[in-house]
């Protein structure tokens, strides 16, 4: 062989390794990224091609399937009360995919989870159709209506309700919200651009109770309170504190104010948490420091993303900050933020004897056989307090319903502690102020089935009719009652 006619054939041998590698690269080592890859059609036909599992709450399916009319997926997801459900469920569709559960557990839903292989593999020998699994959830169906019903009308808003010996979660309510079922298709491009936030300035597809942060406001002043017992400042609810009246905060010339003619001069921290006075607690706040006020708030969730399994946003307590910074930290004002799930975990470590749980809203994974193939168990995430300084923050909290800014939310036969907050926003204020309120349950024998936080963002009403007693305390109760009578 010549030499031109060698290194031709040199040359496409060279061609044909580099094909067999390319092929065999593509088959076996990028096979099933390729196969799920979300740009790839076939992955999508087939999420559709059989009814999905369904997503449960109280035994109920919230979820459907049906067949489609035309087109190359063969079924389309259904919902059931949509836009109540929608901040838990999130959506599954044919043109924009899936999130929140239904992302999360499109595996199990679908069918096509690695558990569910041995029972695919003798469905496939026995030629039966592939189905999916369940997702059963903690959700409390009442409590989730009593949120939504209570959320309608006032706005936007958001409502996050928690079992705290678990850390179940029993409600998540947002509003506005959205039907999922509108955006299920193929073909519905404009339902979609309509829940687009660039459309839509209440944006619906928010979800408000994981996703938004929103500055507390007063009602951080139980973990200022937290943090004050649990460093020693002030042992008890009925001592009295250094807080003199006006108090200048430290650094500057400007005091910090009080709403209204209330108790404030050195007053004891059950009175302070009674009347809501800034003054107290900004000073607990200076006075132990940007340090101790940040770990004690990392304790209660602050600063860091939960997973429930859907994600939520990582509340706000800042570091770095000077004295004057964080005494306003301190009043749930200055940069701090909280999700409205955060609140509750706040609420529900108090209840639960100074415990927090993780919080999670998935009880089971079922096989489409109604067999469990994973169990939730409860998991404690951190001790905010010990046993006795929550004890004496119930007292504290109590105080505030039975005779402070809470009384909105009391429940007859049932001992309820709370904690209002209206928390100013905007530049220099000028925006109305969000309505806040924490609270819990406890039954006669000293259980606590439910803490929950409410969150109202009223646009409409009064300003000076804006309040965390008159706006969020009613919906709390509705969610607490609710939570109680299921029980019975």
């Amino acid at each position: 062989m010549n030499k031109p006619l060698r290194r031709i054939a040199i040359f496409c041998g060279l061609l044909v390794l580099t094909l067999l590698i390319r092929d065999n690269w593509l088959q076996y080592v990028k096979a099933d990224e390729l196969r799920t890859d979300k740009n790839n059609r076939r992955v999508a036909i087939e999420q559709y091609a059989t009814p999905r599992g369904n997503i449960i709450v109280d035994g109920k399916e919230i979820t459907g399937s049906k067949e489609a009319a035309s087109g190359d997926f063969l079924y389309k997801r259904t919902y059931k009360d949509g836009p109540m459900w929608a901040p838990v469920t999130g959506y599954a569709s044919q043109a924009y995919g899936t999130n929140q559960l239904e992302n999360l557990e499109d595996g199990i839903l679908t069918g096509t989870d690695d558990r569910l292989f041995f029972r695919n593999t003798l469905d496939m020998l026995t030629g039966k159709e592939r189905e999916g699994g369940n997702v059963v959830t903690t959700l409390n169906a009442d409590a989730q209506k009593a949120a939504y019903e209570g959320l309608k009308g006032r706005g936007k808003g958001a409502v996050a309700a928690i079992d705290p010996s678990t850390g179940a979660i029993l409600a998540l309510a947002s509003y506005p919200s959205y039907d999922p079922s509108t955006i299920a298709g193929s073909n519905d491009g404009d339902a979609w651009n309509k829940l687009q936030k660039k459309n839509n300035p209440d944006d619906p597809m928010l979800n408000r109770a994981l996703r938004e942060t929103y500055p507390p406001g007063s009602t951080f002043k139980v973990v200022t309170a937290a943090a004050a017992l649990e460093n020693g400042l002030y042992k008890s609810a009925d001592e009295k504190t250094d807080s003199p009246l006006p108090w200048i905060m430290p650094g500057t010339t400007t005091p910090l104010k009080n709403e209204g003619s209330i108790p404030c001069k050195n007053a004891t921290l059950r009175i302070a948490l009674r009347y809501s006075c800034n003054t107290v607690f900004g000073k607990v706040g200076a006075d132990l420091g940007n340090d101790k006020m940040l770990e004690e708030a990392k304790k209660f969730g602050f600063t860091s993303e939960q997973f429930t399994p859907v994600r939520s946003n990582a509340s706000v307590f800042s570091g770095d900050m000077n004295q004057s910074q964080t005494a306003l930290s301190s009043i749930g004002q200055y940069n701090t933020a909280a999700t409205p799930l955060q609140m509750a975990m706040v609420a529900s470590a108090v209840a639960n004897d100074g415990k927090l749980m993780k919080p999670y809203m998935i009880d089971k994974l079922q096989a489409p056989n109604l067999d469990t193939l994973e169990q939730t168990d409860p998991e404690e995430l951190s001790r905010p307090l010990s046993e006795e300084n929550a004890q004496i923050l119930q007292s504290m909290m109590e105080t505030v319903v039975k005779e402070g800014t809470g009384t909105r939310a009391q429940i007859n036969g049932v001992t309820v502690g709370g904690k209002t907050g209206t928390a100013q926003h905007g530049v220099d204020n000028s925006e109305k102020p969000y309505a806040w309120f924490i609270s819990y349950a406890k039954l006669s024998d000293n259980s606590s089935p439910v803490a929950v936080a409410v969150v109202v963002e009223d646009d409409s009403a009064v300003r000076d009719d804006i309040s965390g007693g008159g706006l969020a305390a009613p919906i709390a109760k509705s969610v607490m009652e609710a939570v109680i009578n299921s029980k019975k």
